[in-house]
């Protein structure tokens, strides 16, 4: 059956895994692996190594999983040793770290036999994921959020310089780093906002550069550090 394409090797560390069994283990790990890249790419931005990671990396948990006769603490052992291995890229995101922890759980299963139980695990936690995805549950004001720098002259007291600007336009504000340039002569300033009408932002701007002597003033999307791990 499906379910099971080698059960003795998952009931016993003295069996002899056949051939046929492996391959037909692999291939379904492999083409599982790319319905989660599919899925993992769908309506968002991927680097070309990690989705060619992704795809691959059901089949490489499934045979260390079938190469260890189906032992679960040797294949964790053994598996624990790529941890040692560190990757040479950016940190990934929650969602990066999500999809290797499906992809590793779907190659066990099919490692371990189980294809048809591996297919419906890809099929059923692959949707859900891209249904969050798809409705942006957990980033419903994030397209609000903004960062904001300001560069002030020295003779300008910055604390609590915009704050009427901000009641204004603004749901929220938070000063996050004061920085000196130009011999300190100039600071610039960086906060975290939340816009309160988009349509507003250049109103906002043209205040803010009323009141720095019309210098400097940039506003871009917030970088999600707490999302990278």
């Amino acid at each position: 059956m499906l379910e099971s394409l080698f059960s003795t090797t998952a009931t016993t560390t003295t069996s002899t895994l056949g051939l046929a069994p492996m391959l037909m283990a692999i291939a379904s790990a492999l083409v599982l692996g790319l319905a989660l890249t599919w899925t993992y790419s769908f309506r968002s931005r991927a680097t070309r190594s990690f989705v060619i990671a992704l795809a691959v990396l059901p089949a490489i948990v499934a045979v260390v999983i079938m190469m260890v006769n189906g032992n679960i603490g040797a294949g964790v052992a053994v598996a624990g040793a790529f941890s040692l291995v560190r990757f040479r890229s950016a940190p990934g995101s929650a969602r990066d770290i999500s999809f290797i922890f499906l992809a590793m759980a779907v190659g066990l299963v099919c490692g371990m036999g189980y294809v048809l139980y591996a297919a419906i695990i890809t099929v059923v936690l692959g949707a859900m994921l891209a249904l969050y995805q798809l409705s942006g549950l957990g980033a419903r004001n994030d397209f609000r959020d903004r960062l904001l720098k300001i560069t002030i002259p020295e003779d300008l007291d910055y604390v609590g310089l915009f704050t009427d600007i901000f009641a204004s336009y603004t749901t929220y504000h938070e000063l996050v780093s004061v920085k000196t340039s130009n011999m300190g002569s100039l600071y610039k300033l960086s906060y975290e906002i939340g816009v309160a009408d988009v349509a507003n932002e250049k109103a906002m701007i043209d205040e803010i550069r009323c009141r720095n002597g019309n210098l400097e003033v940039a506003l871009t999307r917030q970088e999600v550090g707490h999302e990278a791990l």
